[in-house]
C-alpha cells in the first residue's frame, strides 16, 4: 500500500515514467515505420517516433526530455558516429520542443486534454501535426543536403525539393496525424490503467443514439472484407481491381460512414490501426509493375488526405452530436432553478411501466417571494430537493414546476412507507434566510401511474387540488382515494365555462340587468347586475361564471365591459333618464390594479357622465391582499366624485378591523342577516350594531334581501337608508328602465 502511494506521488517525475516509457515504446514505434524505395532512394510512408515523442511531451512536459534523449541514443546509435547521433537528437528535440512550446503558448489551460474532448483541435492540428512535421522535414532536408547523416551522404548536394521529399513529408504528416492519438491512448493507459474503461465509455457515448448493434457489425464486416481484399496475394492471373489500390479509394466512404455514425474516438482508433496495416503491407496492393513509383506517390497522398478527411469528419460529426445532445439536455432543465422540468418528467415517466408521483405544493412561497424576491423561492426549491436526495433512489428525481410546486417521481416499491418518510423529511426541512429559519407549510398528494401518460397536465392539476386538501388535513393525500374522476369533471366544467366566458367577451354576449335600490327619503338608484349568454341564448347567473373569471384572470375585463356598457347606456338615454344613478360591482382584481382609477376617469370623460352617478360596490375578501393599493384606488375614485359601497358586509372575510382601514360611503348588509331579522334576535342585534357603526362613520346603510313588508318596517325602525330585494323590485333588463320611466311605473 505504501509502495502504491509512493508510485502515484512520484510517477510523473523525470526519473520515473517519463524516463522508462520512451525506452519501452520507441523500439515499437520504429517497428511501425514503413519504408519504400523510389528512384534509388528510400522514402518513409509512415513515421511514428515523432508522434510518440510529441505525445510524451503532452503528458510530462520538460520531464519527458531526459527519457526521450536516452531512448534516441539507445535506438539510433548503431552504425553512426557521434556527429550524426548528435544531429539526430537535435533533429527530434528541436521539432518537438518548438511545436509543443507553441502549442502550450496558444493553448494554455487545456493543452493536455484527451483527443476526444474540447475545442483545441485547431491548435493541436497546426502545432503538433503541420508545424511539427514541417520543422522535422526542414531539418532532415538540411541534413540531407549537407551530408550530416552517414546514410544520406549519397544525397549530398541533391535538390531537396524532389519527389522523395514530398513522400517523406506526407509520411511524417500521416504519422503525426494518426499516430499521436494512438500513442496518447497507450501512454495514458500505462500511466493509469483505469483510463481504458473510461476510453471505451467515451467511445460508446460518442456513437449516435440511433445506432444499432447490427449496423456496427455490418460496418466491421465490410471494413474487414475490404482490408482482406487489399492485403490478399492472389496470383497474377487472378488479380482484379478489388485487390489493387482501387479498393483503397472504396475504403474512404466506408470510413466516412463510420465517422458520421460512430464518432471520433472509434473511427480514429480503427483507422490508425488499419493505416499501420495498409502502409506496412503496401506491396500486397501496389505490385512492382511499370508506374510503381507513381502508385507509391499517389498512395502516400491518399494516406494523408484520407486520414485528414476521416478524422475531421469524425470530429465534426461528434461535435455536432454533442451540441445536439447538450441542447436536448438543456431542454430538460429549468434555466432558472436548474432542476429537471415538466418535459423531463414526461420523458422519465415513459421509461418506467409503473411510477408513483408525489406532488408538493407550497403556496406560502408566493407570499414570501413578494417580500424577499424570487431568489428565496429558487433557493427553497433547490435546497429542499437536495434535502430529499437521501430519501430517493438513483433513478428518482425531483422536478421543477412553475410557481410554488414540485413533483417527485418514485418507484412503486414500499410506497406507503416511503411517502410517510418523505412527509417527515419535508416537515423537518428549514431554509435559513437572512439568519431566520423559514418553514412554509407543504401539502403532499400522490398517485400511481402506468406508462404511457397521455394527459399529464390534467393529472398535475388534479394532484394540485388534492395537495390543497393536504394542507388542511396535515398528512399526504392519495388521488385515487379522493376520487380523481370527480376532479376531472370539475376541471372540465371550469374549462368549458372559461371557453364560454372568453367567447362572450369577444362577441359581447352579456346582458345588463337593473334592480332598484329604494331610499327611505324618496331617492333611489339601480344596481347593475350581469347575465352571460351562450351560443344558444341560454342565460348564466354571475355565480356560475364570475368565480371562473376570477380564477382564470378575466374578472377585470368583465368589470370594464360592464362599466363601459353602463356609461354608454347613460349617455344614450340621458334625456329620458336624467340624473339616474347606477351601482356597479367591482371584483378585487380590478380594485388592486394601479391604472383602474385612470381608466374610470377616461371612460367618464368619453361618455360625458357625471361621477356622482356611479356607485362602486366592492366585496371585502381575502383577494384584497394589497390593502394599500386598494385604499389608493378607492381614494382616487372618491376624489373623482364617485361613491364607494362595501357589499355583503358581515360575512366572509370582512371584519371591523378591516372595515376601519377601508375608505367607503355606503355599507350593504348581507342578506343572510336581513332574511331572518324578525326570527333571530342575534341577526337583529348584528344589523343594529352595523347601523350604529355606520352612523359613527357618517356612512349610509343598505339592507339586502328585503322580502316582506314586515322586514321593511323593522329596517326602517333601525334607521336603514336604502332597501333592496324582491319586495322592493325584481331585476329586469336595463332597457325596461326607459319604458318604466315614461309610464311612471316602479318595479315591484
Amino acid at each position: 500500500m505504501h509502495l502504491l502511494t509512493w508510485y502515484h506521488r512520484h510517477k510523473d517525475k523525470w526519473w520515473c515514467l517519463p524516463l522508462f516509457i520512451p525506452l519501452l515504446l520507441l523500439p515499437l514505434a520504429r517497428l511501425a515505420n514503413t519504408h519504400a524505395q523510389i528512384g534509388g532512394g528510400i522514402v518513409v510512408l509512415y513515421f511514428l517516433p515523432l508522434a510518440l515523442m510529441t505525445a510524451l511531451m503532452l503528458f510530462f512536459g520538460w520531464a519527458a526530455l531526459p527519457g526521450i534523449t536516452l531512448a534516441i541514443m539507445f535506438n539510433y546509435h548503431h552504425g553512426v558516429g557521434m556527429v550524426d547521433l548528435s544531429a539526430t537528437i537535435i533533429h527530434f528535440l528541436l521539432s518537438i520542443i518548438i511545436s509543443w512550446g507553441g502549442y502550450r503558448i496558444f493553448e494554455t489551460r487545456r493543452f493536455v486534454i484527451s483527443y476526444s474532448l474540447g475545442n483545441v483541435n485547431t491548435q493541436r492540428m497546426f502545432w503538433l501535426v503541420f508545424c511539427n512535421a514541417s520543422i522535422f522535414m526542414m531539418f532532415y532536408q538540411f541534413a540531407s543536403f549537407f551530408g550530416l547523416y552517414d546514410s544520406t551522404k549519397s544525397l549530398l548536394g541533391e535538390n531537396p525539393f524532389n519527389i522523395r521529399a514530398l513522400v517523406n513529408y506526407q509520411g511524417v504528416l500521416v504519422g503525426c496525424l494518426t499516430g499521436a492519438p494512438l500513442c496518447y491512448f497507450v501512454i495514458r493507459a500505462i500511466r493509469n490503467p483505469y483510463y481504458v474503461r473510461a476510453f471505451f465509455s467515451q467511445m460508446k457515448r460518442q456513437c449516435d443514439a440511433r445506432v444499432k448493434r447490427a449496423e456496427v457489425i455490418l460496418w466491421f464486416f465490410i471494413v474487414v472484407g475490404m482490408v482482406s481484399l487489399l492485403l490478399s496475394v492472389p496470383g497474377t492471373d487472378k488479380r482484379s481491381i478489388f485487390t489493387t489500390s482501387y479498393t483503397l479509394s472504396l475504403l474512404l466512404p466506408v470510413m466516412l460512414w463510420g465517422a458520421i455514425r460512430f464518432g471520433y474516438l472509434l473511427i480514429t482508433t480503427v483507422w490508425s490501426l488499419l493505416l499501420l496495416l495498409l502502409c506496412h503491407y503496401y506491396e500486397r496492393y501496389l505490385p512492382a509493375t511499370p508506374g510503381y513509383e507513381l502508385h507509391i506517390v499517389i498512395s502516400s497522398s491518399c494516406y494523408f488526405v484520407y486520414s485528414l478527411t476521416i478524422m475531421l469528419m469524425g470530429k465534426v460529426a461528434t461535435y455536432q452530436r454533442n451540441i445536439h445532445n447538450r441542447g436536448r439536455r438543456l431542454a430538460y432543465i429549468d434555466p432558472l432553478v436548474h432542476m429537471p422540468n415538466l418535459r423531463a418528467l414526461n420523458h422519465d415517466l415513459a421509461k418506467y411501466p409503473w411510477s408513483m408521483l408525489c406532488f408538493l405544493r407550497i403556496p406560502e412561497l408566493e407570499l414570501l417571494g413578494r417580500y424577499y424576491g424570487i431568489s428565496l423561492r429558487i433557493h427553497y426549491k433547490q435546497q429542499l430537493s437536495a434535502w430529499l436526495l437521501n430519501e430517493l433512489n438513483d433513478d428518482e428525481l425531483t422536478y421543477q414546476l412553475t410557481g410554488h410546486d414540485l413533483v417527485i417521481r418514485l418507484n412503486t416499491h414500499n410506497h406507503e412507507e416511503r411517502i410517510d418518510s418523505l412527509h417527515e423529511k419535508v416537515k423537518a426541512f428549514r431554509l435559513m434566510w437572512d439568519g431566520m429559519p423559514i418553514q412554509p407549510q407543504v401539502g403532499i398528494s400522490y398517485c400511481f401511474l402506468r406508462s404511457p401518460v397521455n394527459h399529464l397536465h390534467i393529472l398535475l392539476g388534479e394532484m394540485s387540488s388534492i395537495a390543497d386538501l393536504s394542507l388542511s388535513t396535515h398528512h399526504p393525500e392519495s388521488l385515487q382515494r379522493r376520487g380523481g374522476n370527480q376532479l376531472q369533471r370539475t376541471v372540465k366544467t371550469k374549462v368549458e365555462m372559461m371557453n364560454r366566458l372568453q367567447t362572450a367577451l369577444d362577441n359581447d354576449r352579456f346582458t345588463l340587468m337593473a334592480q332598484r335600490v329604494e331610499g327611505v327619503r324618496g331617492d333611489s338608484y339601480y344596481e347593475i347586475l350581469l347575465r352571460m349568454l351562450d351560443e344558444k341564448g341560454e342565460s348564466f347567473m354571475p355565480g356560475d361564471f364570475l368565480p371562473v373569471a376570477h380564477e382564470f384572470g378575466f374578472s377585470s375585463r368583465v368589470d370594464l365591459w360592464v362599466l363601459e356598457k353602463a356609461l354608454s347606456f347613460i349617455d344614450h338615454h340621458r334625456l329620458a333618464l336624467p340624473g339616474y344613478r347606477f351601482a356597479i360591482n367591482l371584483t378585487p382584481s380590478s380594485i388592486c390594479r394601479v391604472p383602474f382609477a385612470g381608466e374610470v376617469k377616461a371612460l367618464l370623460m368619453k361618455y360625458q357622465v357625471e361621477p356622482w352617478q356611479l356607485i362602486f360596490e366592492i366585496t371585502d375578501s381575502h383577494s384584497l391582499s394589497n390593502i394599500e393599493q386598494v385604499n389608493l384606488t378607492l381614494t382616487a375614485l372618491r376624489n373623482l366624485g364617485c361613491r364607494i359601497a362595501i357589499d355583503d358586509f358581515g360575512t366572509g372575510y370582512s371584519s371591523y378591523a378591516r372595515f376601519k382601514n377601508l375608505t367607503a360611503d355606503i355599507i350593504k348588509i348581507d342578506g343572510s342577516f336581513v332574511r331572518n331579522l324578525l326570527s333571530s334576535s342575534m341577526d337583529y342585534q348584528i344589523v343594529a350594531s352595523i347601523c350604529n357603526l355606520a352612523r359613527m362613520k357618517n356612512m349610509q346603510v343598505v339592507a339586502e334581501n328585503v322580502e316582506s313588508n314586515e322586514v321593511k318596517e323593522a329596517l326602517l325602525g333601525l334607521g336603514i337608508d336604502y332597501q333592496q330585494g324582491y319586495f322592493i323590485s325584481k331585476p329586469e333588463p336595463i332597457e325596461r328602465l326607459i319604458a318604466s320611466h315614461a309610464q311612471g311605473i316602479s318595479w315591484r
